[in-house]
């Protein structure tokens, strides 16, 4: 189970942290990702991690966001700074139990709005 929260709205050049707690993990090797949807558009991929801490951001949001997780608290972040008008979605977290390439559960979603 993943459940995000954190999302909100916020004008151009700020910041939001999104959080994402998640269970069910019993695989020392997973990896965990953030995508976002924007209205009209497809889910897309922003940022991932896996278990042994390797992060990996697409292109338009790197050097502006970063992605951790707290291994004790079982719980992904996403800080997000520099926001843009463009960066407006629905933020989802979502795990790769086993590192199959195949995605295991997704969360519900948490919305973003960036005002300019």
């Amino acid at each position: 189970e993943l459940l995000e929260s954190g999302g909100g709205s916020v004008q151009a050049g700020g910041s939001l942290r999104l959080s994402c707690s998640f269970s069910g993990v019993t695989d020392s090797r997973y990896c965990l990702a953030w995508f976002r949807q924007a209205p009209g558009k497809e889910r897309e991929g922003v940022a991932s991690i896996d278990s042994d801490g390797e992060a990996k951001y697409e292109e338009d949001v790197e050097g502006r966001f970063t992605i951790s997780e707290d291994k004790a608290e079982n719980t992904l972040y996403l800080q997000m700074n520099s926001l843009k008008p463009e960066d407006s979605a629905i933020y989802y977290c979502a795990i790769d139990l086993r590192r199959t390439g195949a995605l295991d559960a997704w969360g519900q979603g948490t919305l973003v709005t960036v005002t300019s």
